[in-house]
């Protein structure tokens, strides 16, 4: 045999001959073309794949080292000093946090010896789940084994809690991918993992102790925490404090998933256990010191039990600090979802869910799916309303305050050819087809800000057909009401068409949302900010426009109720209340287009100047990228795409000069500035920010700091230009663009201008 081929392994056994193969082998795969493959058609991919698995230890998860164990030999009978109890409770709250940050439970909680140890009897009660073996009494068994079991029956059941709260919601199983930049070929690609999305929910065929009732774990709880007030004189007092208060924590979080389902109680009296909870871990980072950690109570051998097909992956480590602020930022962030109960208006509700959304950091899935809970569960929106309710307060505020279309009276009219039913009728057909698409707005918001984005570009989608849908509605009603079309000093501007308009309205918001998203994202190239800001400013006004002609028909209908003999306070409360949405929504809609103009002039300016250069792509142009950044959009009605060379020139401005370019971005940004300093001094009833004005107020705050130093960098390029030409060499400029989560918004990307050295 050749050298190169190690020897044919030793095989000694009765009834078995070895015969070496290798040289008829290699004759044999000569005789084949390239290309072609010999494969026995009772031999699967998985067999082929497991194949290649075996005794690979990145791979098999049965593969052992010489002398090394099948199982795990950690004893969780062995005596446990009170530090180390409290360190195995640590690690536990660090994995479990893994968990929520999603990875899945083979490489966080289930690594935990004690924990398989606990689950061995998946549906026995829990008086006899226990770490030892038999059935030996409490006195018999280590001492203080007694506090880390009732911890861990806690644990388990809460994370049981989670798991329905976030299977029950809308949410997006994790899926991590990995890419290289460069190529294989390169000296060190660069291999970056990414994660999807957000959380695993399998449980690998482990019972949570979904059998046994809320109530009985905690009465567990805290009849252990009596009995280790009773053991004060054998461990030392902080230590003994540091149990109780983890013990204490597991009974709040079993109350807070307690409370969760009565969304019908006072949102206040929800908060309490989250409270409790935040409260709590302010003394968990000091006590953590007194903890001595057990890393052998912690094994990737209890992958190998699992109901799982894939290969082992190392146990994530999570470091303390790092779980202690997130466990903070969750307690917050839980206490502050139970104020999306306090229900006002249709528009503060959605205020709250995509700022509450927002928030940086973000929070976190479990949070999110509760929210959405919170929200629709069993389709009764926040525990009180029916839909209807909610989309009518919707429409009365947008486009038809005080409408008879909205009249509730028009149900109890049986007789079909009286109009009055027919209104009925024609806005019950309404709310079916309109239903699915407004309670998608709000489940898109409570996703993470990729998967927001993604999902906008499909829903903008829905609306588009919504909005062609209800035209015949609206076309309908016109009969049904016999509406005269308006005729104002600018010309006829036909009918109303207050459903398509709402539609049209809000399918504008979710195309601007999409654009601004992705600058958020960081999803556009230097240099395509220009364009992709000047389509931002194209919806911008398309959205002011539009809000304009729905003021035009409530102010004619507010008119024509002031004479009528039916007016009062409630009337005209509605339609001041109309009237001050669609003022507030204009006055957003100008500050960004405003601004976006005027940063589309800069970025155009900046490209012209050679300051923001174009990178080497030679296996794209300019058009194939608008196509790809515009294929959102490319199927919807209205607004019309602009072409490309429409978009191009529009972007580029070739006719207008660099000074003249400079001084229109500077009264755009100005503007902007103005109107954002105009938001920030309404109130959260002007605003319709009810119940998150702080974040809504926070959000524009941070609008206004950008227009301020756009203009300063506006006015900086000015002065340079003014003093050394409009040659880029001789301005000794340099472009930074903040990265993202850097600047003052994340929505607006502004461009510092530093001079540059001598070379």
């Amino acid at each position: 045999m050749d050298d190169d081929f190690p020897p044919p392994p030793s095989i000694s056994h009765p009834g078995i001959v070895a015969l070496d193969i290798t040289d008829k082998f290699a004759s044999a795969v000569k005789t084949l073309p390239p290309g072609q493959i010999v494969k026995d058609g009772h031999f699967t991919l998985f067999e082929s794949v497991s194949a290649l698995e075996i005794m690979d230890p990145k791979m098999d998860s049965g593969c052992i080292e010489e002398g090394e164990s099948l199982d795990e030999e950690y004893d969780t009978a062995r005596d446990l000093l009170p530090e180390e109890v409290l360190g195995i409770i640590d690690q536990l709250l660090c994995l479990e946090m893994a968990w929520h940050l999603g990875y899945p439970l083979s490489q966080t909680i289930l690594t935990s010896v004690y924990v398989e140890s606990f689950l061995r009897d998946p549906d026995a009660p829990l008086s006899s789940m226990t770490f030892v073996r038999g059935s030996a009494p409490q006195a018999k068994q280590p001492k203080f084994l007694f506090v880390l079991r009732a911890y861990c029956a806690g644990m388990l059941r809460a994370c049981h809690c989670v798991n329905e709260i976030v299977k029950d919601e809308l949410y997006y199983e994790v899926c991590r991918y990995a890419i290289y930049l460069g190529l294989p070929s390169t000296p060190a690609p660069k291999l970056i993992v990414l994660q999807e999305e957000d959380f695993v929910t399998n449980t690998y065929d482990r019972n949570f102790l979904s059998h046994i009732d809320l109530a009985e774990v905690t009465a567990l709880l805290q009849a252990t925490r009596a009995d280790l007030r009773e053991l004060s004189n054998d461990v030392p007092k902080d230590l003994a404090l540091a149990l109780d208060l983890r013990l204490e924590l597991r009974v709040a979080f079993l109350r807070a998933m307690e409370l969760y389902p009565l969304r019908r109680s006072n949102p206040d009296s929800l908060k309490m256990p989250w409270i409790q909870m935040k409260a709590l871990m302010k003394h968990f980072k000091k006590q953590h010191e007194l903890a001595k950690s057990v890393p052998e109570a912690f094994s990737t051998k209890m992958q190998r039990r699992l109901a799982s097909t894939m290969p082992p992956r190392p146990i994530v480590q999570l470091s303390f600090d790092d779980t202690h602020t997130h466990f903070e930022q969750m307690f917050q962030d839980g206490k502050d979802a139970m104020d999306v109960l306090k229900y006002v208006d249709p528009q503060s509700l959605l205020h709250f869910v995509s700022t509450f959304q927002a928030r940086d950091p973000q929070p976190l899935v479990f949070i999110r799916t509760m929210t959405q809970g919170l929200l629709f569960k069993d389709m009764i929106v926040l525990g009180h309303h029916s839909l209807r309710r909610i989309l009518d307060d919707d429409l009365a505020i947008v486009v038809l305050p005080n409408a008879r279309q909205l009249d509730p009276a028009n149900d109890t009219i049986e007789v079909p050819t009286d109009p009055r039913h027919q209104l009925a009728a024609q806005m019950e057909s309404f709310r079916q087809r309109a239903a699915e698409c407004y309670l998608d707005l709000f489940r898109i918001f409570c996703q993470n800000r990729c998967r927001v984005r993604r999902t906008l570009c499909h829903s903008i989608q829905q609306w588009d057909h919504l909005q062609a849908d209800v035209e015949e509605i609206d076309g309908l009603l016109q009969v049904c009401l016999d509406e005269k079309s308006l005729t104002t000093a600018l010309g006829n501007i036909g009918h109303s068409l207050p459903l398509s308009s709402w539609a049209y309205l809000y399918k504008l918001r979710q195309m601007e949302w999409i654009v601004q998203l992705g600058f958020e994202l960081d999803v556009y190239q230097p240099d395509e900010l220009a364009g992709m800001y000047w389509y931002l400013n194209y919806l911008a006004k398309t959205r002011a426009q539009h809000g304009d002609r729905i003021k035009t028909f409530v102010l004619r209908d507010f008119t024509a109720a002031q004479e009528s003999a039916s007016w009062s306070q409630t009337k005209e409360r509605n339609y001041t209340r109309s009237i001050a949405y669609i003022r507030v929504t204009m006055l957003d809609a100008a500050c960004t287009w405003e601004f976006a103009d005027g940063l589309c002039c800069l970025y155009t300016v900046l490209q012209r100047l050679g300051l923001v250069k174009t990178p080497s792509r030679p296996y794209s142009n300019d058009e194939l990228r608008y196509e790809i950044r515009m294929k959102p959009f490319v199927n919807i009605g209205l607004p019309q795409l602009p072409s490309f060379d429409d978009f191009t020139k529009a972007t580029a401005q070739p006719e207008t000069s660099i000074a003249e370019l400079l001084k229109y971005a500077e009264n755009a940004v100005g503007g902007a500035k103005k109107g954002y300093e105009a938001l920030s001094r309404m109130n959260d009833l002007q605003t319709f920010s009810v119940g998150c004005n702080d974040r809504w107020l926070a959000n524009i705050k941070g609008c206004q700091k950008s227009a301020i130093y756009a203009g300063i960098a506006i006015t900086a390029l000015q002065k340079a230009i003014e003093t050394e030409g409009e040659d880029a060499a001789d301005l000794k400029l340099k472009v930074e663009l903040p990265q993202p989560g850097k600047g003052y918004h994340d929505w607006w990307i502004v461009p510092k201008l530093t001079p540059t050295t001598e070379s």
